[in-house]
């Protein structure tokens, strides 16, 4: 059993994370969130339809444990 917790893996099972879900995630405001994103330094969104987005949960996590890992 692996016990390194550097090396979690991401869910088996993706979903989509709504805004106010994400700023939970993350800590970090929509505008920061935004800012990130344009600069290529946050996960972009994805378009569900004419007037929701989303982000995968995984990119979330992947994004999250880049920032630990530098």
């Amino acid at each position: 059993m692996n016990t390194n917790h550097s090396e979690q893996q991401t869910p088996s099972i993706d979903r989509f994370v709504r805004e106010k879900e994400c700023q939970h995630i993350t800590g970090l405001s929509r505008t920061s969130r935004y800012e990130m994103e344009q600069a290529g330094t946050f996960p972009k969104r994805i378009q569900l339809n004419k007037r929701t987005t989303a982000w995968r949960l995984s990119d979330l996590l992947k994004w999250m444990e880049a920032c630990i890992n530098g």
